[in-house]
């Protein structure tokens, strides 16, 4: 077989190769918007859960959303530090934000890592009852667990 005897260029694997480039190239970067669009909606939804609860003036619910725990009855031993009554006095129709009827979660975000080495938690920042300030929340990663925030978050 001589140099004038080569078989004639096919472009189709080069094409295919190239497709199936840029297919993977368009889904990693779909999997990383994705990512960063529904990184915090667990503790949306947590959040989401406690409210709904108060709004409809289910506080058992609410205190067994607040501490992830809804068989939180069968150990009322183990909330002695903030029972059912004090939570009631805090998010009931005589707390600070008086009867909630709506909320909005605006936001979530991890506290910077400068104050806060190793955070085990997520800051959602929720509007309550169309109010111009909002509140911020602290929403334990592992365990689920709702606390106020030590820090004030603001969305951007």
């Amino acid at each position: 077989m001589g140099l004038l005897d080569a078989t004639e260029y096919d472009p189709r694997p080069a094409q295919r190769r190239n497709r199936i480039i840029l297919i993977a190239i368009v889904i990693a970067l779909f999997a990383i918007i994705l990512y960063f669009i529904f990184r915090y909606y667990p503790e949306k939804q947590v959040i989401n859960h406690f409210f709904e609860a108060l709004e409809h003036k289910d506080f058992e619910a609410a205190y067994g959303a607040y501490y992830h725990d809804p068989d939180w009855k069968q150990h009322p031993g183990k909330y002695k530090d903030y029972t059912l009554n004090q939570f009631v006095l805090e998010w009931g129709p005589s707390g600070d934000y008086g009867p909630i009827t709506s909320h909005h979660v605006d936001c979530a975000t991890e506290p910077h890592k400068s104050g806060f080495q190793s955070a085990s938690g997520i800051i959602v920042v929720v509007t309550i009852n169309n109010r111009a300030e909002s509140t911020s929340l602290w929403v334990e990663k592992k365990s689920k667990t709702i606390t106020h925030s030590p820090l004030q978050a603001v969305c951007n």
